[in-house]
């Protein structure tokens, strides 16, 4: 059983910055890809930044530039630094991993909340 395990959300003001981590309970060199999703009340979730085993990283258009997806495989963590915040991108935001042989698993997800 795969465990993922996000951290660092929080409260921030706008323009300023937060980094978010996924801990994952198995080696993520095991996976195709690890991403963040994020969702916001009544709306659905979407994809914000993705990166693949090979370090290939794809970005939602309204985060690129500001945010940067990382994976340090030794820690079996992926991390999202989120700059320059803007309201918008107040949600839960969820960490998942496609694992080879094991499928495709999601964190619990963590409060962002971005607000003066």
């Amino acid at each position: 059983q795969v465990q993922l395990v996000e951290s660092g959300g929080g409260l921030v003001q706008p323009g300023g910055s937060l980094r978010l981590s996924c801990a994952a309970s198995v080696s993520i060199f095991r996976t195709n890809f690890m991403g963040w999703y994020r969702q916001a009340p009544g709306n659905e979730r979407e994809l914000v930044a993705r990166i693949t085993n090979g370090g290939t990283t794809t970005y939602e258009d309204s985060v690129k530039g500001r945010f940067t997806i990382s994976r340090d495989n030794a820690k079996n963590t992926v991390y999202l630094q989120m700059n320059s915040l803007k309201p918008d991108d107040t949600a839960v935001y969820y960490c998942n991993g496609n694992f080879w042989g094991a499928g495709i698993y999601w964190g619990q997800g963590t409060q962002v909340t971005v607000s003066s």
